[in-house]
């Protein structure tokens, strides 16, 4: 009571305005506008509730319950300045002389009452709700009345109106941001305005949106159910079938392209970028995009024959004729692709094939072997990478397949591992000694009896540059001569009673 009646001696001594029709509030209920037509003399009085509320922005008036004073006198003013500068233009744009409809538009609050005198020719011209509403009523009125209540946002009711006075809209919208377009496009939609539903959608498909902007573009537009008129707008986000289906031919399009480039530092760039496509895409299973199998083990194959051809070329080239520095960056390249594209078939649960094809790769591992460490290391991180998840469960193979990929690639593993673990930054020594630890450990007990004891022979003799798998040399120990499991004959038998129970 003591604010309102330091409100009522700031009004009589003239610093707020005593006018009914510019009584700002925020608006409270969701309620949608109502729309009352009344003659001058009364006799029509016909509630519409046709209309629904617009795009809601951030409110622009809070809880008053929560402000001083002066906040509330600023708020008051700065929305007197906006609906002046509305009613300017419309002054300005006016060019019918008086209007015969006495428009009012009336906030939620019941409080927010702004009128002003349009024309009805404009309404039947350019509204079907009014040519529907006002068409041949109440012809011998010289002034009628129409309000349109419950509203969340005034100006914007008022602006929109103001619109319809326009004679060109696109350049009128064109400094306007995309949630005032919104805002100007559902109420055009509620009264039917249709120049002003296609200004704003032509704005709305020409001006840039941020990602937020573009979700509730996306979300009013469905909303609004526009249909065919919304469809170049949301041709920015959606595309046709056929283009969803050619997802892979992209996805193949782009991996080789960065498989190919000349360029290191833009190789890398893009390399990086298309991985956070592939791990975003498996992270959202509602959104998954299917590319296929065949199109990552394609790329894998071309790694493969480009690999056997450098190697190849390497082990029979003359060093007077041929530069081996650039085949060997030929084969580092390559070994870097083969290892990005198996960790999106890892990434995606599809590499457990590639275990058996890597394993398959007898000619590669000779030529390996005849190749020096310095150059051939690249190669032998890919069986790493292949130890690590299986190590950790990501890659399910059967243990033939396992125990193959060790006979092919350990030896040449244990040779390299110096050289990775030193000069590449990108290597984790104790995560690699790990995941072939683990993968050893997932084989037969003759098996892992085999591989362990070969591997005690060379780290007595190499130490540091062999991989250290002490833990699971201890494992095997104890599985070996003290937790020696036997198979018990179970003499226990299940008994099952059947019965029958009368009804």
């Amino acid at each position: 009571m003591a604010s309102e009646r330091q409100v009522s001696r700031m009004i009589k001594q003239g610093f707020l305005s005593s006018d009914p029709t510019l009584s700002f509030n925020l608006p409270s209920s969701t309620t949608p506008p109502q729309m009352k037509m009344v003659s001058n003399n009364g006799r029509s009085n016909r509630i519409l509730n046709n209309l629904s509320p617009p795009y809601t922005t951030t409110p622009a008036y809070p809880d008053h319950q929560n402000q001083t004073l002066f906040q509330m006198m600023s708020e008051e003013q700065n929305q007197q300045s906006k609906i002046s500068k509305i009613m300017k233009e419309f002054e300005d744009l006016n060019c019918y002389g008086r209007g015969d409809v006495r428009l009012t538009v009336i906030g939620k609050d019941g409080h927010t009452r702004i009128s002003m005198d349009v024309h009805k020719r404009v309404l039947l011209e350019k509204s079907g709700f009014f040519r529907d509403t006002l068409r041949g009523r109440e012809q011998g009125v010289v002034m009628q009345s129409v309000e349109i209540s419950d509203c969340d946002d005034v100006e914007v009711y008022l602006e929109t109106l103001v619109l319809m006075y326009s004679h060109d809209l696109k350049r009128r919208l064109m400094d306007e941001d995309v949630s005032r377009v919104l805002a100007f496009l559902k109420v055009s939609a509620d009264i039917m305005f249709e120049t002003g539903i296609e200004s704003c959608l032509e704005c709305l498909e020409a001006i840039p949106w941020s990602e937020e902007e573009e979700e509730k573009v996306v979300t009013q537009l469905s909303q609004l159910q526009l249909c065919d008129l919304a469809s170049e707008v949301l041709q920015r986000v959606s595309s046709e079938p056929s283009t969803s289906t050619r997802a892979d031919d992209i996805f193949l399009r782009l991996l080789s392209g960065v498989m190919q480039a000349k360029d290191d530092k833009a190789r890398r760039e893009m390399r990086t970028l298309i991985s956070r496509f592939f791990r975003e895409n498996s992270s959202d299973h509602s959104n998954r995009l299917d590319v296929s199998k065949d199109s990552l083990y394609s790329l894998c194959h071309r790694c493969l024959s480009s690999l056997i051809l450098c190697l190849s070329e390497v082990t029979g080239i003359d060093d007077c004729r041929v530069d081996r520095g650039v085949l060997m960056a030929q084969v580092a390249r390559e070994a870097e692709n083969m290892r990005w594209i198996v960790d999106i078939l890892i990434d995606r649960k599809l590499g457990d094939e590639f275990v058996k094809l890597w394993a398959d790769q007898k000619e590669l591992a000779l030529l390996h072997s005849r190749i020096p460490t310095m150059y051939r290391h690249e190669i032998s991180k890919i069986t790493a990478q292949l130890c690590i998840a299986i190590g950790r469960g990501h890659l399910l193979v059967p243990k033939d397949c396992r125990f193959s990929l060790l006979s092919t690639w350990l030896e040449a593993l244990y040779e390299d591992f110096a050289w990775m673990t030193r000069s590449c930054r990108s290597v984790d020594k104790k995560l690699v000694e790990d995941g072939l630890s683990q993968t050893i450990l997932t084989l037969p007990l003759l098996q892992q009896q085999t591989i362990l004891l070969t591997w005690f022979d060379r780290f007595l003799s190499k130490g540091d540059d062999c991989p250290d798998i002490q833990k699971a040399f201890e494992v095997w120990w104890r599985r070996a001569f003290f937790r020696q499991y036997a198979a018990e004959q179970d003499n226990s038998h299940l008994q099952i009673t059947v019965c029958d129970h009368p009804d």
